[in-house]
């Protein structure tokens, strides 16, 4: 990686964001890949939300994030990525509008053993039009289910790509964004294909 970039070429950057359900690894995978020491806004879980937050998966989990994780990783000289998890909890969703502001695209992570906890990521993120990516995280005691299974199992349309990785490597979690990266590139030249075709044609004057 290389944080100086070439005289001629202009750094940019962009955010993208994590989500989830509450447990599923967005921690971890920002913890993973950010080259900076991630800002974290985890707290230790009390008895007020034992009732609340589904822990039969996750008997040794302490702790959950209450705001916000963040990263940072820099994809090559020209490109940095900032990475903001969300929380995975129903009652902190009202910060997700302010967290998912400006971001170019999202990643939502899969637990196979609890699919249906990720619905509302992907609902959320379809609506808003925002590309993305199914990461599917793997877990010890967690089925090996096809991915082309997963795919059916949460009815997001073929352009969204379905994957499956481990949040704690970081050359898996290198391939997750890289897969988003491209999906976003085929968004981009998708809208511009859109745009242009939306353009009235040329008018040729012929000469009198």
């Amino acid at each position: 990686m290389t944080t100086n970039p070439a005289p001629n070429r202009r750094l940019r950057s962009a955010k993208i964001v994590v989500s989830g359900a509450f447990g599923v690894g967005k921690t971890t995978l920002v913890g993973t890949i950010s080259e900076i020491t991630p800002l974290r806004t985890e707290a230790a879980m009390t008895s007020a939300g034992r009732n609340i937050d589904d822990r039969k998966h996750l008997p040794g989990k302490t702790t959950t994030t209450v705001a916000l994780d963040f990263g940072r990783v820099t994809i090559d000289e020209t490109v940095k990525l900032y990475i903001f998890g969300t929380p995975g909890q129903d009652r902190f969703g009202f910060m997700w509008d302010d967290l998912v502001k400006g971001a170019l695209g999202a990643i939502v992570i899969a637990d196979t053993r609890r699919l249906e906890d990720c619905y509302p990521a992907i609902d959320y993120y379809e609506q808003r039009k925002l590309p993305m990516v199914v990461a599917v995280n793997v877990f010890e005691d967690a089925p090996i289910h096809r991915l082309d299974q997963v795919r059916q199992a949460l009815n997001v349309t073929d352009n969204v790509p379905v994957i499956r990785f481990d949040a704690r490597d970081k050359e898996s979690v290198k391939i997750v964004l890289l897969t988003l990266l491209n999906r976003l590139l085929i968004a981009h030249k998708e809208a511009a294909a859109r745009a242009l075709a939306m353009q009235p044609p040329p008018r040729f004057h012929l000469p009198v």
